[in-house]
C-alpha cells in the first residue's frame, strides 16, 4: 500500500471534559452526539443542540473536525426532529454526520452535509461500499471482518478509483479501541427483550455484562464454568498490530468512549496519535508498544483482546469482570481553587482527602480537560511566608507546581494503583 502522511484520530467526546481531553491528546477530530438521535441515548455522555457551535469553535481552533453522530434507525414521528438536528449541524458548522438510516442520510446529504457511514451500516464487501460512495465520503467497516478483508477492499477502492461526493477518493475508518459488543456490529436483541429498551435506538442496558450461572432446572445441577461473564467480551485494543492495519490502507482510526472519563479520552488519544506517528516516521516498534499499553492499561478496561477481528484470531477472550481493570484508582480529594499563570502554580483546596509529595494526582475541568500531574513537591501558606511540605490533610491548602493551565473550580483526583481489594469491591 502507498504510504499515507497522515492517519485521522477520531476521539470521543461526552462532555466538553472530556473534549478537551481529546483535543489535548491530539485528535484529528471528535465525535459526539446531542440529545436521543444517537448510539448514547441513554447514557449522560451526550450534548445539547444548543451546544453545537461551542464545540465545533473547539474543534476548529485546535484544527480538528466535528462529527455529529446521529446513527440509530429511525421511525416516521422522529423525522422532524432529525432534519431539526441535521439543519442545526449545518448552520453550526459541522464537518460531517455519522450515519447509517437512509431517511438520515438522504436528508443530511440534500442540505450539503458530509456523511460517513456508520458501523452500525454493516459494511463487509465492496458491492456496499460502492452502494454507499454515493452518499458517504468515509466508510467505516464492520467489526467482524479480517485485517486480509479490509486490505481487500482497500485495494479494490483505490484500483477502481471509488469516490465520495466530495469527490475524493472513499476513505476507510475502522474500529480500533474500546469495548466490544457481544452482537454483530452492535446488532443486539437482548436488551430489547428483558427490558423493551433497544440497543440499536441507542439505549442498551447491557445484560451481556453481567454474571450468569447455567442450571439444570431438571436436577438444579449447576454448570462449572470458569468465567460467569460469559457474553462480556474485553476490550479491542489495536496498538500492538497498528503498523499491520495502517499498511493495509486504513486511514480513520476510531477510539470508542462516549461514556468515558475525560483522562481515559486523552490517554487513548494521545496513545493512539504517538502509535500511528511512529508507524508513519518508521519508529514503531514492539518496545514502544508495550510502553503505550502500559499507558492504557491505566485507564478504564475491562482487559484487552489484542488479536481481535482483524489478525482472524478466534473469539474467546471474555472480560472475567463487569467492572474496569484500570491499573490506577481515581479517588476525588480536592478541587482548584485558584491558578497562577505567570509561575504556573496550582492551589489545590484538600476537600476530601489528604496528599503527600510522591503521589499522582488528575486535574480534570470543561475547559482545562485531563492533566496528569506528579507530585515532587508542594508547600502552604504560613504566617511566616511560604514553606515546603512532604504532606497535607483534608481541609488544608496546598500550592504545587502544574505542567498545564488548569481552572478554578476543576476536580482534583487522586491516582493510586489498583489493589485486589480494590478488584474484590468492585471500585
Amino acid at each position: 500500500m502507498p504510504v499515507q502522511s497522515r492517519i485521522e484520530i477520531m476521539a470521543p467526546a461526552g462532555s466538553f471534559e472530556s473534549l478537551a481531553a481529546a483535543l489535548q491528546g491530539g485528535a484529528d477530530s471528535v465525535y459526539f452526539g446531542v440529545g436521543k438521535l444517537n448510539m448514547r441515548s441513554r447514557a449522560t455522555a451526550n450534548f445539547a443542540e444548543e451546544d453545537l457551535p461551542e464545540i465545533v469553535a473547539r474543534c476548529h481552533e485546535a484544527g480538528a473536525k466535528a462529527y455529529l453522530t446521529l446513527n440509530i434507525i429511525v421511525y416516521d414521528e422522529e423525522l422532524e426532529a432529525v432534519h431539526a438536528l441535521c439543519d442545526a449541524a449545518r448552520k453550526a458548522g459541522v464537518d460531517a454526520v455519522i450515519a447509517s438510516d437512509l431517511a438520515v442520510i438522504s436528508y443530511a446529504r440534500s442540505i450539503g452535509l458530509e456523511i460517513h457511514m456508520s458501523v452500525q451500516a454493516n459494511v463487509c464487501n465492496m458491492a456496499s461500499v460502492r452502494f454507499y460512495a454515493q452518499y458517504a465520503d468515509v466508510v467505516v467497516l464492520a467489526r467482524e471482518l479480517t485485517l486480509a478483508q479490509i486490505r481487500h477492499i482497500i485495494e479494490c477502492i483505490r484500483r477502481e478509483n471509488v469516490r465520495g461526493p466530495s469527490g475524493e477518493l472513499l476513505r476507510v475508518e475502522i474500529f480500533a479501541h474500546g469495548a466490544l459488543c457481544v452482537a454483530v456490529s452492535g446488532k443486539c436483541h437482548m436488551s430489547l427483550a428483558a427490558y423493551n429498551s433497544s440497543a440499536n435506538r441507542g439505549a442498551c442496558f447491557q445484560n451481556c455484562r453481567r454474571a450468569y450461572r447455567v442450571t439444570d432446572e431438571e436436577t438444579g445441577y449447576e454448570l462449572v464454568i470458569d468465567n460467569k461473564y460469559v457474553m462480556s467480551p474485553r476490550d479491542l485494543c489495536t496498538v500492538p498490530v497498528l503498523d499491520q492495519i495502517l499498511d493495509a490502507g486504513v486511514s480513520v482510526l476510531k477510539l470508542e468512549g462516549r461514556g468515558r472519563s475525560s483522562d481515559y479520552v486523552r490517554t487513548v488519544t494521545s496513545v493512539y496519535r504517538e502509535a500511528a506517528q511512529a508507524c508513519l516516521d518508521g519508529t514503531f516498534s514492539a518496545d514502544r508498544a508495550d510502553a503505550w499499553m502500559e499507558r492504557l492499561e491505566s485507564v478504564f478496561n475491562r482487559g484487552f483482546w489484542q488479536g481481535g477481528y482483524y489478525l482472524g484470531v478466534k473469539w474467546g477472550e471474555w472480560s472475567g469482570s463487569a467492572n474496569s481493570r484500570a491499573s490506577l484508582l481515581k479517588i476525588h480529594i480536592a478541587r482548584v481553587d485558584n491558578f497562577y499563570k505567570k509561575n504556573r502554580v496550582a492551589a489545590l483546596y484538600l476537600e476530601a482527602g489528604g496528599l503527600s509529595v510522591g503521589q499522582s494526582i488528575l486535574i480534570a475541568g470543561p475547559t482545562t480537560g485531563a492533566v496528569r500531574v506528579e507530585v515532587t513537591a508542594m508547600q502552604q501558606e504560613t504566617e511566616a511566608g511560604m514553606k515546603p511540605v512532604d504532606a497535607a490533610q483534608k481541609g488544608e491548602t496546598v500550592y504545587l507546581a502544574v505542567p498545564e493551565q488548569v481552572r478554578r473550580r476543576d476536580k482534583v483526583y487522586l491516582l493510586r494503583p489498583r489493589t485486589l481489594e480494590d478488584a474484590v469491591s468492585g471500585c
